[in-house]
């Protein structure tokens, strides 16, 4: 299922893998021929980068010099294969260096990380008009899919990255800065 919202140019998202890249690509494209100043944001698993769509759409997007943020939610494991079975360059953001734009890799379970690193991409796409890229290094507490007998991680690793959680470690940092009360938790 596909939720788009045209007005708000939200376009949804894409059960194939890596197929939302080449759509940012393309709405990235049209920002630039009408002249707008928007900067599109295009959300991806660690697994899209196997496909060929992800190395096509940096490639142009870098080429064009498009207005665009590919943000690689990166969890180590793609539907069920860690990333070094699957990747000979295992430091994602390298990839989109190589196509000659700038990129970051931010702790993708550090809310306040997520958001300084996110608002950086987003000004570097409007001060250079070019694209940029940001690594999100974070972990999924599920097995991918109902069908998924999740046999390729420990109990234990998952339990570790658990004690990680970024919204638990968000409320933990709000209530230590006095930001957030108990009470207001509770609301």
């Amino acid at each position: 299922m596909h939720f788009f919202d045209v007005g708000r140019r939200f376009y949804g998202g894409y059960a194939i893998v890596a197929g939302g890249l080449p759509i940012a690509t393309g709405l990235a494209l049209a920002e630039r021929m009408q002249g707008r100043a928007g900067v599109v944001a295009c959300f991806f698993g660690d697994g899209a980068v196997d496909e060929g769509e992800f190395s096509e759409s940096l490639n142009l997007a870098a080429l064009w010099k498009l207005p665009v943020v590919f943000v690689c939610e990166n969890n180590l494991y793609a539907m069920g294969t860690a990333l070094a079975r699957h990747q000979a360059q295992t430091d994602l953001r390298r990839k989109a260096e190589a196509h000659g734009m700038p990129a970051e890799t931010v702790d993708g379970m550090d809310v306040l990380a997520v958001e300084a690193a996110m608002r950086h991409a987003v000004d570097t796409v409007r001060g250079t008009g070019s694209p940029c890229f940001l690594e999100a290094r974070t972990y999924r507490y599920r097995a991918h899919s109902m069908s998924d007998p999740e046999l390729y991680r420990t109990k234990d690793e998952v339990e570790q990255w658990r004690a990680r959680d970024p919204i638990a470690t968000f409320v933990v940092r709000l209530q230590e800065q006095g930001l957030l009360t108990d009470a207001d938790l509770a609301a």
